[in-house]
């Protein structure tokens, strides 16, 4: 799928994580973390997002991620809105995108 408008989803509170998707002008993923558990959990929260953005078949995005100590699910759920918003398609909550 393809970026249709810039995003952004979540807050910077505790136990949350902020997504922005931009379209990328120079092809691929861009993913960027900041996060206060990136020492820890770092990679598992790059392998999370980079999972929802392929099921998405989302080649080609630039992803900010500002992470509070999101549990698993939140960073999930917060990256499935930003790809719906991002690439203004609706997502089906109770079976498969």
């Amino acid at each position: 799928m393809e970026i249709k408008q810039a995003v952004m989803v979540g807050t910077l509170e505790s136990s949350d994580i902020q997504i922005s998707i931009s379209p990328n002008p120079n092809k691929g993923l861009e993913i960027q973390l900041q996060s206060v558990v990136n020492a820890q959990f770092g990679d598992s929260i790059i392998a999370t997002i980079t999972e929802v953005l392929e099921s998405f078949g989302i080649k080609d995005a630039v992803v900010n991620a500002a992470d509070r100590g999101a549990l698993d699910w939140i960073i999930r759920a917060r990256t499935q809105a930003a790809c719906c918003r991002a690439t203004e398609t609706k997502f089906d909550w109770e079976g498969e995108n």
